[in-house]
């Protein structure tokens, strides 16, 4: 059964009916298959009616769900002998970012991204997708290594933001990013960055200041969560809802603003009901980008990097 979200609740019941029937035999007098397939086609109208006109605190909690894939599945599907590496060869060893080197259908290539955890203890151990400097450290370390060696860069970005402890703090949490950007923006190679869930502030840009970002169809992107810019306008976390709809966070407000270069279209119901079929759109999408940038010398694309940054927030101004 799926974990379902406050407004999909017609459509758990729905299904829930439709287990039930499936559990019965059949005795003469209801035809179970006939039944079972009335509810579905209404099941999948309401699903797709809900999905349709999704507000943007909705697509914030479908970008949330435990379900959706995860860097991890997406580099078990996608990427062909991944080597990780570890550690920023400085402090210590951050499992909020995993990275390293494998093969992406035909290219060699950096792949990195933050890892939420499948369940509580993967959660704990990679801290629920929230690095700290040392792993941003790591991420410039893998930087470096794909331009040493001429290979195109992968992100995948899934993070709430960087940590916001004492200790991330002590150690440099906002130089860390800051570098993590400054080394994006001077890359001679391609670099595509895709948001799967949530892009979170300095914590998501870090890893997502590329020639091409895209997002996932239900997925966020802002510079800060709801609940926090609740917290700082209406001084308390009630708000949540008016400040997603606010932020314009959501991939479809972005495309427009010209932040993002691309929607990769979800399944019916998000990805969390098509892990498969989310996991091969986004794998298409960065291979149709990868060809198209990997064609470009590489001051072509720092060059293209960097106007593009520096062109967001123009559009209509004179």
């Amino acid at each position: 059964m799926h974990n379902f979200l406050d407004f999909e609740k017609p459509i758990a019941e729905l299904e829930g009916k439709i287990e039930e029937l499936r559990h019965l035999s059949d005795d003469g007098e209801i035809n179970i298959a006939e039944e079972v397939a009335k509810l579905q086609t209404k099941a999948d109208r309401l699903l797709r009616q809900s999905y349709a006109r999704l507000t943007a605190w909705q697509k914030t909690q479908v970008a949330r769900h435990p379900d959706r894939p995860r860097f991890s599945d997406y580099v078990a599907d996608l990427v062909e002998d991944f080597a990780p590496l570890a550690g920023d060869r400085l402090f210590a060893e951050d499992r909020a970012i995993i990275g390293g080197i494998g093969r992406f259908r035909g290219f060699s290539a950096v792949i990195m991204g933050q890892e939420k955890g499948a369940d509580t203890t993967g959660r704990v151990k990679h801290n629920f997708g929230m690095a700290r400097p040392e792993g941003y450290r790591k991420a410039q370390r893998l930087m470096r290594l794909a331009e040493r060696f001429n290979l195109p860069v992968i992100c995948l970005v899934d993070t709430s933001g960087a940590y916001p402890g004492v200790g991330a703090e002590e150690r440099g949490q906002a130089e860390a990013i800051a570098r993590c950007i400054e080394i994006s923006l001077g890359l001679r190679v391609p670099m595509i960055s895709v948001v799967i869930g949530e892009g979170g502030s300095g914590g998501a840009i870090a890893i997502a200041t590329a020639n091409r970002v895209l997002m996932l169809e239900h997925s966020i992107y802002s510079v800060i969560p709801p609940e926090g810019c609740s917290s700082i306008l209406w001084r308390n976390g009630e708000h949540a809802q008016d400040a997603a709809e606010a932020l314009k966070l959501t991939a479809q407000d972005l495309y427009k603003l010209d932040v993002i270069d691309e929607i990769v279209p979800e399944p019916l119901g998000g990805a969390q009901r098509g892990r498969r079929e989310a996991i091969d759109a986004v794998g298409d999408a960065i291979e149709r980008h990868l060809f198209e940038l990997c064609r470009h010398d590489g001051a072509v694309l720092r060059q293209k990097r960097r106007d593009k940054f520096l062109q967001m927030g123009t559009k209509g101004l004179s």
